[in-house]
């Protein structure tokens, strides 16, 4: 008996483990969310909630996939979707409303859609999906969800935009977080467009815009002007690339109850560098579900056939019934127009012309199938749900049927002027292939077809990619003038490279890696003597010679011969590389050596420095004794018991693991 005891304990165990694992929002995994609440009438209660519109919650107790949570607070969510009359509402779900530090999964606050406006049920989950490959989307997937015991049905879970996503996503979640989202809509009125209409006062837009940081006003207003006055200096406020990809998933999904439609449904996150992130939100009415406007030539609404044919420079060719300055303003510049097509192209690609949209949505299609056939309160007929994945549902309004749609939109816009005759970049290489600090770094590409071509490099994930022009006129590098191999070359400091390459011509540009700045090619530090692995959190996974946990540096070895680090620095500080000095260590051959930062110097045995690392945020240096920095690794929101290590070691990029 006690054996078989022990085997049921180690099974849940390692069924619990695989949750963990396999992530609370994997795309292929139903979860089952459960909410018990003390009172019956729950439902009056929330109803009553709801309309008063202070966003009260209700205490209830949750459980997700049979894992108890006490004490959450629970809300409607939502602007449409959420109705006195409906038993199957949208829930947003606080898990650490009473209990101060309550999460599953290091997430603690649960959004649940209940699939109105989406026969298919598919179009919030596909669509995100898709947008995660080009720029922070949230995470989503599907849930039954019953209250009291009770089945309400299947509905779409979605990663919340919050500190937990900033974090992930960016550097910090310290900054400014706006959400487009007007306390009413005005569908006659501009919302939260980003014009200056409302004046010169930011206090003027807190009608229009919710602050989700403690502050922001200011720095909004700054942003607003400067998109609408200043064109030229719009890329020193405003991620230009990321905009260009929302606006590209946005034209070629078809998901316009978003900034293009109402100028709403969006986030902008002010970065490290006080530049704004456009964030996509909302995706349930993708795909076509919603059509009442573009404002612009469709400005009083568009029908399926038209959606497949909406042109994506509208907001530039025609006009804008209300300003939208955050389209018009860009594509006013010919190579963001060009970019923008470019991140068009690549969606069609990888998406839609290959079909693998189509065989994610029949996956995900068969595997809530049972659900939807369960769900007693989805708001179309299982019929509808069968059909809608290849044809029109007429319900309220025509659901137009994915596949129809988009393949409708895939070959209007490969045919679009600039989608076809864009450059040609292969062959990327980097010269030496193994630098060290101080070597100029020399970065060629084959391209053909091409006006210009240039290299956007970092050394940080923190700021803003800069721009070299590459040239092929025999200079600066480059081998021989007018053979196709563009060029360009800087130092390289010991740092770590990301960098891609755009090239274009009169009519078309195109990427390289094609996800940029999503995506990019990385050059890193393969000298001898290198930053192997960093732990800024370790608390029970590796212990000094003093049975101690504490932060540690890894150092590599992967020359020929021994290396005296006797002189060297150790330091977490750009202005200070000298904060701590090896003494007289050995490092040999493919040999490693471990420091620990934890402020013993030297009162304890072994390498231990005078600070301690910051797992929200750091820097390691590593200097050598005439002040050449080796090497140097930029780390941020580090795991508790995970590492920051080079895969394979000496030479790999940086992944936690």
């Amino acid at each position: 008996m006690i054996c078989r005891a022990l085997l049921c304990i180690l099974l849940f165990l390692s069924s619990m483990k695989l949750f963990a694992q396999e992530g609370f929002y994997s795309t292929d995994t139903i979860r089952d969310i459960r909410i018990t609440f003390a009172q019956s009438n729950w439902d009056e209660i929330l109803d009553s909630l709801y309309v008063a519109g202070d966003k009260g919650r209700m205490q209830a107790t949750l459980f997700i996939d049979g894992i108890q949570y006490d004490s959450v607070g629970v809300r409607y969510k939502g602007y449409s979707s959420a109705s006195v009359d409906r038993v199957k509402n949208p829930f947003n779900i606080k898990l650490n409303y009473l209990i101060e530090g309550q999460d599953h999964q290091g997430i603690d606050k649960i959004k649940l859609s209940n699939v109105i406006q989406d026969p298919s049920f598919l179009r919030e989950v596909l669509s995100y999906e898709i947008a995660r490959k080009y720029m922070p989307a949230s995470e989503s997937n599907f849930a039954n969800v019953y209250v009291n015991d009770t089945l309400l049905g299947l509905y779409s879970n979605v990663e919340a935009v919050n500190n937990e996503f900033l974090e992930k996503h960016f550097t910090t979640a310290d900054n400014v977080l706006v959400k487009g989202n007007p306390e009413t809509v005005d569908l006659y009125g501009e919302n939260s467009n980003l014009s200056q209409t409302p004046g010169t006062d930011s206090l003027a837009y807190t009608s229009l815009y919710s602050m989700q940081s403690d502050y922001g006003w200011t720095a909004l207003y700054n942003f607003i002007d400067t998109l609408n006055n200043h064109e030229a200096d719009i890329d020193k406020v405003l991620n230009v690339d990321q905009a260009l990809w929302l606006h590209a998933l946005n034209y070629t999904l078809i998901n316009f109850d978003s900034y293009v439609g109402y100028a709403q449904n969006y986030y902008l996150y002010q970065d490290q560098a006080g530049r704004f992130n456009p964030i996509i939100w909302d995706l349930n009415m993708s795909l076509g579900s919603f059509r009442l406007t573009d404002a612009s030539v469709y400005f009083d609404g568009f029908s399926i056939e038209q959606a497949k044919t909406l042109d994506p420079l509208s907001h530039y060719n025609e006009f804008s019934v209300f300003p939208r300055p955050l389209l018009r303003n860009l594509f006013n510049t010919s190579r963001y127009r060009k970019m923008y097509l470019a991140h068009i192209r690549t969606i069609v690609q990888e998406n839609i012309s290959n079909q693998a949209y189509l065989t994610r949505a029949e996956t995900l299609h068969q595997l809530i199938d049972e659900s939807v056939q369960n769900d007693a309160n989805k708001f179309y007929t299982y019929a509808d749900f069968q059909n809608n994945l290849y044809g029109t549902v007429s319900d309220f309004i025509d659901y137009p049927g994915i596949v129809d749609l988009m393949e409708g939109r895939a070959a209007y816009l490969s045919a679009y002027p600039g989608f076809q005759g864009a450059p040609d970049i292969e062959n990327v290489s980097v010269f030496p292939e193994a630098p060290v600090s101080n070597d100029m770094l020399l970065i060629t590409a084959q391209v053909s077809n091409a006006s210009e071509v240039i290299l956007f490099y970092r050394t940080r994930p923190d700021i803003v990619f800069e721009e070299l022009l590459m040239n092929d006129e025999g200079i600066d590098g480059d081998a021989l003038a007018g053979d196709g191999i563009f060029s360009s070359q800087f130092l390289f400091q010991g740092r770590d490279v990301d960098y891609y390459i755009y090239a274009e011509n009169a009519n078309s540009g195109v990427f390289s890696p094609q996800r940029a700045e999503k995506e990019f090619h990385q050059i890193a530090v393969v000298s001898g003597l290198v930053i192997n692995e960093i732990m800024a959190a370790n608390f029970s996974t590796v212990a000094d010679q003093d049975g101690e946990y504490d932060d540690w540096v890894e150092l590599y070895n992967g020359g020929n011969t021994s290396i005296n680090l006797e002189g060297f620095y150790l330091s977490d500080n750009e202005n200070d590389l000298t904060k701590w000095i090896f003494p007289n260590t050995v490092i040999q051959p493919n040999d490693y050596k471990i420091i620990w930062c934890d402020t013993a110097g030297s009162s304890q045995t072994g390498l231990h420095t005078t600070y301690r690392l910051s797992a929200d945020q750091e820097e390691v240096y590593l200097t050598d004794p005439s002040g050449v920095v080796v090497d140097a690794v930029h780390f941020v929101n580090m795991p508790t018991d995970v590492a920051y290590a080079r895969v394979p070691n000496g030479d790999g990029v940086f992944i936690h693991q």
